[in-house]
């Protein structure tokens, strides 16, 4: 697995024909989202589960995902394995604030660092857990997705929130993410409990 300390821009990892998916803030584990973020689940057992389910039902294991940070906070090496085992397709980690050590460290991530630039669908991207006021390549295009904001911060043109929150709690494709913008609105919630 390559690792990742510092900012980088990560070229040529999307060559092979998939799907190519984005999320965030699934925060496996995390008790704190079901008060918090007054997701729609009896407990934390059923979050952990829909959210994996949800992930599956929309990712085949030859597709590519790219979690935007705060995969999971709370559980162990050994459970943090499990979800990662659990949950289709390669995995890229931009690391959130929330994921500590143990999430950083899990087997199951083909890589994993703060940032990364890449090209999906001939669209530049910048990918960081956080949303940006201005970023690079902006002024040629370039999209910033991020996390981090539950689907609470007003986006500015060419940024979007790819958390699970603001998308219904599945990973999202970019075309998806295009036509949302377009039509002006979240995702519904719909999550499989």
């Amino acid at each position: 697995m390559e690792r990742d300390a510092g900012p980088r821009v990560v070229e040529g990892i999307l060559r092979r024909a998939m799907t190519v998916f984005f999320t965030s803030d699934t925060h496996f584990g995390d008790p704190r989202v079901l008060r918090l973020d007054r997701r729609p689940f009896p407990d934390l057992a059923a979050h952990d589960a829909a959210l994996i389910a949800a992930w599956n039902a929309r990712v085949a294991p030859e597709d590519e995902v790219w979690h935007l940070g705060d995969f999971a906070l709370g559980p162990s090496g050994p459970r943090l394995r499990q979800i990662l085992d659990a949950l289709h397709g390669t995995k890229r980690l931009i690391s959130g604030n929330n994921d500590g050590p143990d999430t950083l460290a899990a087997p199951g991530w083909a890589w994993v660092g703060p940032y990364a630039e890449v090209a999906v669908e001939a669209r530049r991207l910048v990918l960081c857990h956080y949303a940006f006021r201005t970023w690079n390549g902006i002024g040629r295009g370039a999209l910033n997705l991020h996390g981090h904001s539950h689907g609470q911060l007003k986006p500015i043109p060419r940024q979007y929130d790819v958390g699970v929150d603001a998308q219904g709690f599945v990973p999202v494709t970019l075309a998806e993410i295009l036509v949302s913008r377009r039509r002006g609105a979240k995702r519904p919630a719909e999550p499989s409990a």
